[in-house]
């Protein structure tokens, strides 16, 4: 394939529609078909864990709905460029202790390395805990707000 050739449907492309639809569509029975899209021995790391391996990265996704209320995730931009992925997403959930009626929303990106068979190798997300989690939390988002006001010049 030349660089300007259309992109292989069979390919980096159709790994990554498939790995968009997976996160778009995300449920908690979808979580035994991760070996579709991880390679066993892939790397999840986000601001709050760091884990290798199909049942580690499983573990992640099922804390996620454990521990909140209707979370999903809204791919809103995709770059590829080789086996490398960047997608920008809003993860939207409601909390299950704090403000359970209200819907929270999380912006971030993901970076994703595919191996030759269009599975998932690395899977590293990027996003601000403070300003999108804690600063939404009831007594920790007071105290975040009061340092981000102390910090800016």
């Amino acid at each position: 394939m030349t660089e300007n050739s259309p992109p292989d449907p069979s390919g980096i492309d159709a790994a990554v529609q498939r790995t968009v639809q997976f996160f778009e569509h995300l449920r908690p029975g979808d979580l035994a078909d991760l070996g579709q899209h991880y390679a066993a021995q892939a790397v999840f790391k986000d601001p709050f864990n760091e884990v290798r391996g199909l049942p580690a990265i499983e573990g992640v996704f099922q804390h996620m709905f454990v521990s909140l209320h209707e979370p999903h995730f809204i791919v809103t931009q995709r770059v590829v460029q080789g086996p490398h992925c960047f997608l920008t997403w809003d993860f939207v959930f409601r909390f299950q202790r704090f403000s359970p009626s209200q819907w929270q929303t999380v912006r971030g990106a993901s970076h994703l390395l595919y191996d030759e068979q269009g599975l998932i190798t690395l899977h590293r997300d990027y996003w601000d805990a403070a300003e999108e989690l804690y600063e939404k939390l009831p007594v920790v988002g007071r105290v975040m707000r009061w340092l981000k006001e102390r910090a800016r010049h």
